[in-house]
C-alpha cells in the first residue's frame, strides 16, 4: 500500500494558492482514479483507491503546512506503511512554474511542510515538487508569493503539471523513483521541443 500526501493549508483563503499545489495533485488523482470521497481521518482529508492495481491513501493534511507530519505519521503508523511508500507533492519555489522534480530523500530546503514530515518519519521518503516560482525578495514577500493565487499562463502550466504527475504516478509505483523521473524528465523535454 501507498500513501500520496498533497501539501497545503485548509481553508478557503488558501485555496488555488501556490502553497496548495500538493492538495490540488491530490484532488487531480482522485478524480483520474475515482477515489473515494475525502473523509476527515488522521488529522487530515483521507480518500482511498487503486492506482494501476496497487492499493493507495491519498491524504490532505489539515493541519497547516508546519504541523503536516502528524497527519503523515498517523496515517502512515495506522496502515504500517513505510516511508519508501510514502509519496509527498508540494510546491517549489527554486523551481519555475512548468518544472516538476521527483527524488527519494534529501532535505527539506525550506519548506515547513518537509521540515515537520522529516521530524515525524525521517527523510527517506519519494517527494514530487511542482514549480511555483521565487519572488526577488526575502522574509515577508516570499510568504507573500507561496500565499497567492496563479496568474492564468502559470495556471495553465500548473494544470499541465499536475496532469503530467497523475498520468505517470503508476511507474512511481510499480517500478519505483528512477523509472519516473526517467518518465517525466523524457515527457518534459518532448513538450518543450
Amino acid at each position: 500500500m501507498f500513501l500520496i500526501v498533497g501539501l497545503g493549508n485548509p481553508g478557503s483563503e488558501y485555496a488555488e494558492t501556490r502553497h496548495n499545489v500538493g492538495f490540488m495533485a491530490a484532488d487531480c488523482l482522485a478524480e483520474k482514479y475515482n477515489f473515494s470521497p475525502f473523509k476527515a481521518k488522521f488529522d487530515g482529508l483521507v480518500a482511498e483507491g487503486v492506482i494501476d492495481g496497487e492499493k493507495v491513501l491519498l491524504l490532505k493534511p489539515q493541519t497547516f503546512m508546519n504541523l503536516s507530519g502528524n497527519a503523515v505519521v498517523k496515517a502512515a503508523s495506522f496502515y504500517k506503511i513505510l516511508p519508501q511508500n510514502v509519496i509527498v507533492i508540494h510546491d517549489d519555489m527554486d523551481l519555475q512554474p512548468g518544472q516538476i522534480k521527483a527524488k527519494c530523500g534529501g532535505g527539506a530546503g525550506g519548506h515547513n511542510g518537509l521540515k515537520s514530515i522529516d521530524a515525524h518519519i525521517g527523510p527517506n521518503y519519494n517527494r514530487i515538487r511542482i514549480g511555483v516560482g521565487h519572488p526577488n525578495g526575502r522574509g515577508e514577500e516570499v510568504v507573500n508569493h507561496v500565499l497567492s493565487r496563479f496568474s492564468k499562463a502559470d495556471k495553465e502550466l500548473l494544470l499541465k503539471d499536475l496532469n503530467l504527475v497523475s498520468e505517470n504516478i503508476g511507474i512511481l509505483l510499480a517500478d519505483g523513483m528512477a523509472a519516473f523521473t526517467n518518465k517525466i524528465g523524457m515527457l518534459m523535454k518532448k513538450a518543450a521541443d
